[in-house]
């Protein structure tokens, strides 16, 4: 069997395909989304190596998938979408993901103030996964308002509770791992 080539050498000069086959700057928005995507999906593979419990890792493990779903939807030019695209990301994947939310918040105790981002190892890489998670739902709206075309819905609400989760998956490692939140102290001290 052949191997396969790793480098093309069809992006020196600073361009790169689309799915369909359309060149693109490789600073294009498009990129700049699906490029962000594919970093907080590195993140979350950094995140899963910090992590004991086997249904966080695997529920991790799912949204790695959902996420490549994602990038694949967004590196695809929009005139190459099926006019009846169903979407990488069902309804039903939101409610789990909102589920897993509540289940995870349901364990903790209620906020009383903002916390600092840091405690356990596996919670302050969490914090960074939040927030490239954010960075990446600013550049999928940004291709929106570039595009001026609709992203599907479900992968814009799909990336915004994947934050949240974030957020109260980091207080769930913390008190795993037995290591208090620290609050914000809003004296400026």
């Amino acid at each position: 069997m052949k191997k396969s080539l790793i480098y093309t050498r069809t992006g020196d000069k600073g361009t790169t395909a689309l799915v369909g086959g359309k060149r693109v700057p490789k600073t294009h928005a498009r990129l700049e989304a699906y490029g962000t995507v594919d970093e907080l999906n590195a993140d979350l593979g950094m995140l899963i190596s910090l992590i004991q419990e086997e249904a966080v890792k695997t529920y991790l493990y799912r949204i790695q998938h959902f996420l490549f779903d994602i990038g694949a939807y967004l590196a695809t030019e929009s005139t190459q979408q099926p006019a009846d695209y169903p979407g990488c990301i069902s309804e039903e994947v939101i409610k789990s993901l909102e589920t897993q939310i509540d289940e995870l918040d349901a364990s903790l105790p209620p906020l009383t103030a903002f916390i600092l981002p840091g405690g356990s190892s596996a919670a302050s890489f969490c914090h960074i996964c939040r927030t490239v998670c954010r960075r990446t739902e600013r550049r999928i709206l940004n291709l929106e308002e570039q595009l001026d075309s609709e992203i599907d819905i479900n992968v814009k609400r799909f990336i915004n509770r994947l934050s949240d989760y974030l957020f109260i998956l980091s207080r769930k490692l913390n008190q795993i791992d037995k290591q208090e939140e620290i609050y914000w102290s809003k004296s400026c001290k």
